[in-house]
């Protein structure tokens, strides 16, 4: 029996690098005293992480698929699948190989090209390390790139398909990166009843019920063996047969809701789908796609509709499909608008407080110090002292007011910039528009204090990214060898955390960490891969889940510390948060210099258009650039006009991809002005 091992991955080196060592390390003697054959593939959507460079180097044994375009989830799967499938049905004879093959994707069509004549060294895309030997593959896997397997995954996931000859697909236990269990790891078939609970968050309060939690099959315990509707895409096992019978992945589904979809059409095709909590995979969650953003909300709620468009319509349903599909857009709106009601409610805070004080200072300036309630005009209150406080906003905004965790210094100087602006502006208007100069500057303190007030109140509420304090870190604990530990240690220390460490030895059990975990106040325990297996380290996650603690890897190679709060690396990914083009602050000025440079170039454009090579591209890249659809300078998730590889057009691919991620870790609105300047002409 082989089973091919599917992995799509975007911009998660560590992550992958993790999971392929763990599924090599997997392994390989089935019950019947057979041995399990082993493929893997990996199908690399335009990563610029290294990657790719990260699997020829380590894992010279995989299937390498590199796409120059991020083709989505269920495509990239397909176009493993499709070759897996094709390169065997076009030997009969097992035992053979395919020698020198190599293949490419051309506008995100898979050619097979067998022959030396037909090879191309400049292909959009690849499949590196192609010579391997073909299989008569009984099983597929699709598994995500963060994701790592127990040692006996494959073996029991095979035993047991093997033993239940209508077993079409399965899928495991899945814990996260705390050992807290995955209730995903079993699902009930989307019905509108089960949908509605779901959308609805009723499922939350009634997780164990039939009816209600159905969408989570909530009756069946996490640790019971059953047959399900819906398996999920991190890990997904299935016949061959099943895929010759039902095709691939649906494409109509860019990202979230393939697995839905695939996992009942197995049921459709006649087969069942089986949970098996027997083993576990760990599931750091989010790390391909952060479920935090707009982008998120729209993918995941879109799957949802295009499914219930797909099984609902047409089969007098429709009803239940209209119904369904509002609810889940409704759901859908109700997430976009509390996300951006976060990101205003502190803002609406300040303005309200600050306007309101503004307007009280007024009445009493007029009252005490003009001898008339009545001195200033309606529009000073209506107009002006709002116009007053939002320019005082704004100032606080680009000095980094708003971003978090909170820095008062930046509140104080961007409104005290904001005070010398509205005094300069006030020196230029007309006599008869000065309404009072103390009034403006009091007002202007006003707005100070109210702004750290705000802040002081929410720190005092202990809201999350407001609190003035720095909270006392705990400890950090290594669980390794002396050497290993020292190695890990050094890690910690590079990155400003400080670790103790406790020795690996036979004695050492659950009940033992988890009182010095209590004892020694532990927030933080890594585990060195070298010195700790896989095995051990998930069912330590798993047992000591409670305890709150949060559950870090060491590999045994490589200078980074894997979780899932992300990656800690002396290298090029453990970098200073500030500099890095994912705060608030560095996507400010890049967006406030598109603005600046789309303006400049089509105020001027009657000259500079006339030096371009493509006048008609100049003025739509401009206005796409002033829209915010694009960016002058493009990095990973954000398509732009150039790249930072213009800055060394002629590198290779592994030194333009540095350049990307020093670009994306290093970002300075002076890398983007020498880049426009340096291809201005080709805009």
């Amino acid at each position: 029996m082989t089973l091919e091992v599917v992995i799509v991955n975007y911009n998660v080196k560590y992550f992958l690098r993790q999971c392929l060592a763990s599924v090599f390390g997997s392994e390989r003697r089935l019950a019947d005293g057979s041995e399990l054959g082993l493929e893997v593939w990996v199908v690399d959507n335009d990563s610029v992480d290294g990657s790719v460079e990260m699997v020829r180097r380590d894992f010279p044994q995989v299937h390498l698929i590199e796409n120059r375009e991020n083709v989505g989830f269920a495509r990239a799967n397909n176009q493993a699948l499709e070759l897996i499938l094709n390169s065997e049905s076009r030997n009969s004879n097992s035992d053979s190989q395919i020698q020198n093959s190599k293949f490419k994707v051309q506008n995100s069509e898979l050619l097979l090209l067998l022959n030396s004549e037909s090879r191309n060294s400049n292909s959009d895309s690849q499949i590196q390390n192609s010579k391997f030997k073909v299989q008569n593959s009984e099983l597929l896997l699709l598994l995500n790139p963060d994701t790592i397997v127990e040692r006996d995954t494959f073996v029991r996931c095979a035993d047991f398909i093997a033993g239940h000859p209508d077993c079409g697909g399965l899928c495991v236990k899945m814990v996260d990166g705390e050992g807290r269990y995955l209730r995903e790891s079993k699902r009930g078939f989307p019905t509108p009843e089960a949908s509605f609970y779901k959308v609805s968050g009723l499922v939350h309060l009634f997780p164990r019920s039939r009816r209600v939690a159905a969408y989570y099959m909530g009756h069946i315990g996490e640790d019971e063996e059953a047959e399900v509707d819906i398996m999920c895409g991190a890990y997904l096992m299935f016949r061959r047969e099943v895929y010759e019978k039902i095709g691939g992945l649906d494409e109509t589904y860019f990202m979230y809701g393939e697995d839905v979809d695939f996992s009942w059409r197995i049921v459709l095709a006649g087969y069942r789908n089986y949970y098996l909590p027997t083993t576990r995979i760990v599931h750091y969650k989010g790390e391909s796609t952060r479920k935090g953003s707009i982008s998120y909300v729209y993918n995941f709620y879109n799957a949802m509709s295009i499914f219930v468009r797909k099984y609902y319509g047409g089969r007098g349903g429709r009803m239940f499909s209209w119904l369904l599909e509002m609810a889940i857009w409704t759901r859908a709106m109700l997430a976009g608008v509390v996300r951006v009601g976060k990101r205003l409610a502190v803002p609406l805070i300040d303005f309200t407080v600050a306007v309101g004080g503004f307007v009280l200072l007024k009445h009493l300036w007029a009252t005490l110090g003009r001898g008339d309630a009545g001195y200033y005009p309606p529009q000073y209150t209506l107009f002006v002292i709002p116009l007053y406080v939002l320019i005082l906003m704004l100032c606080s905004w680009l000095s980094g007011g708003y971003d978090r965790p909170v820095r008062l210094g930046r509140i104080v100087r961007g409104v005290g910039v904001g005070v010398v602006l509205l005094l300069a502006f006030y020196s230029l208007l007309d006599e008869g528009q000065r309404y009072s100069r103390m009034l403006l500057l009091m007002g202007s303190v006003w707005t100070l204090l109210s702004m750290l007030l705000v802040r002081l109140g929410l720190s005092a509420a202990g809201v999350s990214g407001y609190a003035l304090r720095a909270r006392k870190r705990g400890r950090t604990l290594i669980v390794g060898s002396e050497g290993e530990a020292a190695r890990v240690a050094e890690l910690c220390r590079e990155a400003g955390i400080p670790a103790e460490h406790l020795r690996s030895d036979s004695s050492f059990h659950a009940g033992r960490l988890q009182d010095l975990i209590r004892i020694e106040h532990v927030e933080e325990v890594v585990f060195c891969g070298a010195d700790v297996d896989l095995q051990r380290i998930i069912a330590l996650m798993s047992e000591l889940h409670t305890t709150g603690v949060v559950y870090k890897i060491a590999p045994a190679e490589g200078d980074y510390i894997i979780g899932s709060g992300g990656i800690l690396s002396r290298g090029d990914l453990y970098l200073d948060d500030l500099d890095t083009l994912g705060t608030g602050a560095s996507r400010r000025s890049k967006r406030l210099f598109d603005i600046g440079a789309a303006t400049f170039l089509l105020v001027f454009a009657p000259v500079l258009v006339w030096l371009q090579h493509d006048k008609r591209r100049f003025f739509k890249h401009c206005l796409q650039v002033l829209s915010g659809r694009l960016t002058w300078v493009g990095y990973t998730g954000r398509e732009g006009v150039f790249s930072p590889a213009d800055l060394a057009p002629e590198a290779n691919a592994e030194m333009q991809n540095r350049l990307m991620l020093r670009y994306m870790h290093r970002y300075r609105v002076m890398t983007d002005a020498a880049i426009l300047l340096r291809r201005w002409r080709f805009i």
